[in-house]
């Protein structure tokens, strides 16, 4: 049987997770010689090295790889095993750990305050990432809940629609097609686009939209975040297609404005996601109802007018 201890497992799944000893000593407010000595009392316990250093990078070994998957099991299970025994005592804490995609971060972080309002001795975790990353965090069981726009149809989960999402094209109010009504997709395909990164979900459904209609956007420029993206189409630098919910406030502020096209808005969705079969805790569950009935009511979208 193997002497492992929980901190031993702690320290190393992040050490694992970030691949550097600096990092993971930051995240848990150790000092790093503790986080290296952890380390070593692992690797003696289980009787082989986990990691390997090559310049000035970290890897994991194969024996750290199998121990990354392990140890992030142990902790998950734990957590869930506190929320459980919390729950059979009646006691309305625990932890509320979720991750929501960068572009819902706006309505998500509303829910949350409200939500913690009325729980008020719940703890939330909270991770906005990229697609790429909540598609880890899925696969890997690592959250209780996921806030995403197309859920992966590879993946084994369960996922529940919490409102509908446009997608909106936007633009400089000095743009030349600013004040122009019912604009082609063929007259606007002919300007130049900022749209999000490779693998986004706002990308791929862009892509599939233009794909239909047999057009390219062949003049781009990438960004990884829609903040760039707004802040680059404010400074005329192109059209951006954005979710309207994260656009509410610019709009309002003549900053920004949706261009009337006919084609627009491509209507997607946001979905509340999870692994299948996993066993939700009472504060996840709660959280879960809280949003698919009471989400939409936190969504600020703007007054277009006849829009």
């Amino acid at each position: 049987m193997l002497n492992v201890t929980i901190r031993q497992l702690k320290v190393f799944e992040s050490v694992a997770r970030n691949l550097s000893y600096t990092r993971a000593a930051e995240e848990l407010h150790l000092t790093q010689p503790a986080v290296s000595m952890q380390i070593k009392q692992l690797e003696s316990a289980i009787d082989h090295p986990v990691l390997e250093q090559f310049g000035k990078k970290n890897y994991l070994t194969a024996a750290g790889k199998e121990m990354q998957f392990y140890a992030s099991e142990i902790l998950r299970l734990l957590d869930e095993s506190e929320n459980v025994l919390l729950d059979l005592k009646g006691v309305k804490t625990g932890v509320l750990d979720i991750a929501v995609a960068t572009t819902a971060n706006d309505f998500a972080t509303r829910i949350l305050a409200s939500f913690s309002k009325i729980h008020e001795g719940i703890r939330i975790r909270l991770d906005v990432t990229n697609r790429k990353k909540l598609l880890e965090q899925l696969q890997s069981n690592e959250k209780d809940l996921v806030i995403m726009g197309r859920p992966p149809r590879e993946m084994d989960i369960e996922t529940e629609a919490i409102m509908d999402n446009p997608l909106v094209v936007i633009a400089s109010p000095n743009h030349p097609l600013a004040n122009q009504k019912q604009i082609s997709i063929s007259e606007v395909i002919k300007f130049t686009f900022v749209i999000r990164e490779q693998a986004s979900g706002t990308r791929i459904a862009v892509e599939k939209f233009f794909s239909k209609h047999n057009l390219d956007m062949t003049s781009r420029m990438e960004m990884t975040s829609n903040e760039a993206i707004k802040q680059a189409v404010q400074a005329g630098l192109g059209l951006g297609i954005v979710s309207i919910h994260t656009v509410g406030l610019e709009i309002e502020a003549g900053k920004l404005v949706v261009l009337d096209i006919k084609e627009f808005p491509i209507i997607r969705h946001w979905y509340v996601v999870y692994k299948k079969g996993k066993r939700l805790s009472a504060v996840a569950n709660e959280f879960k109802e809280y949003v698919l009935q009471k989400g939409a009511s936190f969504v600020y979208t703007p007054n277009m007018g006849d829009k």
